[in-house]
Order: structure tokens, then sequence, then C-alpha cells
């Protein structure tokens, strides 16, 4: 493949994948705005509340590993499919469970509606797998913009998917989950029809090609997408390991903070409606700027992005301990710096780790990132319910920032060592 032909299926790879994941975002945040909400209700007790999101998010991380063994063996499109065919499933449960008023139900379908989360996460892995080098932050951020349209549309659907639980009799908070039924099938078709050729199939063999070398590369050693393979790969190349902490942490702190937001609004009695608009207003941070997040990884580095990242996700955890009950236009800021702050640490992680690894390393080493991705926000929001439960939302929010704080140490330690390499060499 030439190079005029590499241009032509990235170009055709990047309009597939934003179809995909503005349908894949349509779906996922119709049901995060209202999973909280919804556990709350069947399980009737706050601290167990966030079990309803944590489920969903370790979903997203364990399913990430079959989805990364069968990327590594067929490429992105199966993989992908395998996310989104778990994540209608996911959502279809949940749907039965608000009907039988069963809280463990729930629990099972969130996990299963994890693998929106995967899908939509290793989408943007597989706009970086032909994109060149001095592009290739751009390329993985536009695929994470795309994101937006579906996202920020998700919970304002809230409404609506009442009026819609009522006509077919459901609970009205179900509702939300019917529209994430109908983005997750068609982000499916798309994927399954139109992601050809498969942008990691066809790196690996212009990878090949370029080396000179024409053997058969698909052993399952070579190529089988093993977590155990992933760690090895990290424990010897500082730069991934660098990145999957960024990502990691500031996840953590993203969905700590954003699982306990509703139910700190609803505790001040803010209406459905306003507290789907909060978080409409955040997925809009984390989203609507990632292609300019994308070209500042491009040409100031991914290091000075991730400690910028984590800078914004501090200040934004402190603002939003220091907002009222309910609806406040602080924490309105505060939501929106949150999805900001993220999408500098996803952005400039995810890009740092592609060009750390080779394509035959990729589809692991990013499933193992995504694993850890998924633990840390199942963690973080896990602990949430736990800490607003017995302390507060303010104490709950204080702890995120410090977390912000060290992926500026982290960050900035990276790049003093990375300073001092560069001296020793020129020494």
């Amino acid at each position: 493949m030439g190079a005029i032909d590499r241009v032509a299926a990235q170009r055709s790879t990047i309009k597939v994948l934003v179809a995909s994941q503005v349908l894949g975002g349509v779906g996922m945040a119709s049901g995060i705005a209202v999973g909280a909400l919804l556990a709350e209700q069947l399980s009737g007790s706050e601290t167990l509340a966030g079990l309803g999101t944590t489920t969903q998010v370790l979903g997203g991380a364990l399913i990430a590993i079959p989805v990364a063994r069968l990327m590594a063996a067929r490429g992105r499109r199966p993989g992908l499919a395998l996310g989104y065919v778990l994540a209608l499933v996911g959502a279809a449960t949940v749907v039965t469970s608000a009907v039988a008023g069963s809280f463990p139900l729930l629990l099972v379908g969130m996990f299963l509606f994890g693998g929106g989360t995967t899908a939509n996460g290793q989408a943007r892995y597989a706009a970086a797998d032909l994109a060149v080098p001095e592009r290739r932050g751009r390329d993985l951020s536009i695929v994470v913009w795309s994101t937006t349209i579906g996202s920020v549309l998700g919970p304002n659907l809230v409404g609506p998917g009442q009026a819609v639980a009522r006509v077919v009799g459901i609970p009205p908070l179900a509702g939300s989950f019917l529209f994430s039924l109908a983005g997750f099938a068609l982000a499916l078709l798309v994927v399954g029809r139109l992601l050809r050729p498969d942008p990691l199939l066809t790196a690996r063999a212009l990878e090949r090609a370029a080396r000179g070398d024409e053997r058969h590369t698909g052993s399952s050693e070579q190529h089988d997408g093993s977590m155990g393979r992933a760690l090895k790969t990290i424990r010897r190349n500082t730069l991934a390991l660098e990145a999957v902490l960024v990502v990691a942490l500031g996840h953590l702190v993203m969905v700590s903070v954003m699982v306990m937001t509703p139910l700190h609004m609803s505790h001040g009695h803010a209406e459905l409606e306003v507290i789907g608009f909060v978080i409409s207003v955040h997925i809009l941070g984390m989203y609507a700027f990632s292609p300019l997040v994308g070209m500042a990884v491009d040409r100031w580095g991914s290091r000075r992005i991730a400690m910028a990242g984590g800078a914004i996700l501090a200040v934004a955890a402190f603002l939003a301990s220091r907002s009222e009950v309910g609806w406040s236009g602080l924490l309105l800021v505060a939501l929106f710096l949150l999805g900001v702050g993220w999408s500098c640490t996803l952005v400039s992680g995810s890009t740092l780790l592609t060009n750390a690894v080779t394509t035959d390393e990729r589809p692991a080493v990013q499933g193992l990132s995504d694993v850890l991705m998924g633990l840390a926000g199942a963690g973080g929001g896990a602990m949430a319910g736990v800490v607003v439960g017995g302390l507060g939302y303010a104490w709950l929010a204080g702890g995120a920032a410090l977390v912000g704080i060290a992926i500026m140490a982290i960050a900035l330690a990276a790049m003093l060592r990375h300073t001092a390499g560069a001296r020793a060499v020129e020494g």
C-alpha cells in the first residue's frame, strides 16, 4: 500500500469512526445521566447509588480484556463490534431490571452496558493506527471530539425518555436506556459494514513492508493481546508506564466527582432536566475541545499537556468542593473544567502510549491501559458513594483535587527526566 492509499484509508477510517462515536455517545450518555438515580431508586440507599455507574465503569474496564485479544487476532472491527453487542444486551437488561425492581439485575446490566465505554474508548486508538506521527494527536482527538454530539444530546434525552417510558409502560428513568439501545444498534451497524480496510491490520502490513519483512506475522504469540504481554511491555517501557498513569489518574478524578454530582444536585431539589443540562455541559468539556488538545499535543508534546490537564482537574475539583447543594453556577463551571482536564489527560496520554509501542504491541498495551483506566474510575466511583455518604460531597471533591496535583507531579518529573536525558546526549 502506497502513501496515497494510506492517506485515503485513514480518511475513510476517521469518517466511519466519527459516525460510530456520535451514535455510541448517545447510547452511553443517555444511560450515564440517570444511572446513579436509578440505582438509588432500586436500592433505596444513597451509599449504594454510586454502584450503578461504578459497575458500568468496571464493566468497561474488564470487557477491554476480551476486546483487546480479539483486536490483536482479527483487527479493530471485530473488537469494536463485540463492545457494542455487549452494550446492547446491557441496556436491555437495565430496562428489565427497572421493570422488575431488581437492583442486582441492574448491576448485571450496567456491567454489560460498559461494553459501550470499551468500544468508544478503543475507537480513539483505531484512529491512530494509520496516522502519521506528526498528526497522531489530532487524528486521535477528532474521534474523541465526535463523541460530543451524541454525549451532549444523550443527557438531554432524560425528559423525552420519561415520556417514552410512559408510552411503553416502563418506569420513567428506564426510558433513557431505550435511546441507548437505538444508539448502540446503529453504531454496531456502522462499524460492521463500513470500517474497511481494518486500520490495525493495514498498519501492521505497512510496518512489515517498511522493514522489508514479507513473512507472516500473525502468530498467536505475537498478536495474542494478553494482559501478561502488556505488563511485560510496560515494565520495560517507561514512556508507556507514564502514559498509562496519566490516563488512569485523570479518569479517576473525573469519574469520582461526576458520578456523585447528580445526587449532590438532587439533594438540593434540582430538577432532572437541570441535572441533565449540567452533565451535558460537563460532557461538552470532555469532548468539544479535544481537537485543540490534539493540536497542542502535536505541537508542544504530550507531557506538557498532561501537566496542564492535571492542573485543570485540580482546579475543577476544588471549585466543586466549594459549590452549594443543588444547582449553582459554580458547580456548572467546575463540571465543565472537569471535562476539559479529563480531555487533556486522555488525549495526551493516549497519544504518548501509541507512540511508545509497536503495532504488534498496541492492542495488548492499549487494552491494559483501558482496563486500568476503568478500574481507577470504578474504584473512584465506589469510594465516592462511601465518602459522600459519610463525609459529604465537598470532601470527595477535595480529595480528587489532590489526585489532580499528583498528575501534575508525574508529568513534571517526566519532563525533567526527559530534559536531563537530552542534555546528557548533547554533552
